[in-house]
């Protein structure tokens, strides 16, 4: 089930550059993401959906516009109130994993609930859970460079959701993957999405956009249509994105 708006984009804008040199890379975006949502942004490399996850997560700032995640207004907070709500609220997943060469697995998951303040008991015995959760007890002590792609990306997955975020940001998670890894990585965003889980991917696979909730593809920094589907349909329908309507 989803709920009230959890996050809140209103007309946000990230430019660079001036006059003739201008990039709009988000232009005017306008969104609500409710409690308990999956949404799946699409779109062709370079259409802003990188920047609009980045700006959504308090990574960039908007150039104009307003940001609000849970009642805090994320494009108006300082470095220091912006990193601890990072810390304490976000769940971040990217392309390229990003996880600390010279962790293990485990420390790497629980590493996000110790800067969340979760005690280290806490955060031990919860990144072990996880682990166990993506099928990776046994691989629970290994470094990064012992993992295969697909195993990594389960890591960060874990690592995540490890702080009890209010909302996952996922950037491209299965754009380095073979088509057995994504299907693992598939299988645990099910899974968080059945569990109320609140999640915005970045995605240019429509096996992601078909277990989503809603599905918005962009274009020029843009909105070019928002495909809303019933709770607990997309992912059985397999839809994928319906292109078509107005902005």
């Amino acid at each position: 089930m989803t709920g009230p708006a959890l996050l809140r984009a209103r007309a946000v804008s990230r430019w660079y550059g001036r006059d003739s040199a201008l990039v709009r890379a988000v232009d005017d975006v306008d969104l609500e993401v409710p409690a308990g949502q999956t949404l799946a942004i699409m779109g062709p490399s370079g259409c802003g959906k990188s920047t609009l996850l980045h700006l959504l997560g308090g990574l960039q700032r908007p150039t104009h516009g307003e940001i609000v995640l849970a009642g805090h207004r994320v494009d108006a907070m300082s470095e220091r109130a912006l990193a601890r709500l990072r810390r304490q609220h976000i769940g971040f997943v990217f392309q390229s994993f990003h996880l600390m060469d010279e962790l293990t697995a485990v420390e790497n998951v629980e590493l996000a609930a110790l800067l969340a303040g979760r005690s280290p008991r806490r955060a031990r015995q919860r990144a072990l859970q996880l682990l166990d959760r993506v099928g990776l007890a046994d691989r629970a002590r290994h470094l990064p460079s012992a993992l295969s792609g697909g195993q990594r990306q389960r890591v960060a997955i874990a690592r995540a959701v490890s702080n009890e975020p209010l909302v996952v940001l996922a950037d491209e998670p299965t754009g380095n993957l073979d088509s057995a890894a994504t299907l693992e990585v598939l299988r645990l965003f099910e899974e968080l999405r059945g569990a109320g889980q609140t999640l915005v991917v970045v995605t240019h696979d429509a096996r992601i956009a078909a277990v989503a909730d809603r599905v918005i593809s962009m274009r020029d920094g843009a909105f070019a249509d928002d495909s809303r589907f019933a709770v607990g349909t997309a992912g059985r329908a397999g839809t994928g994105t319906v292109y078509g309507g107005g902005r």
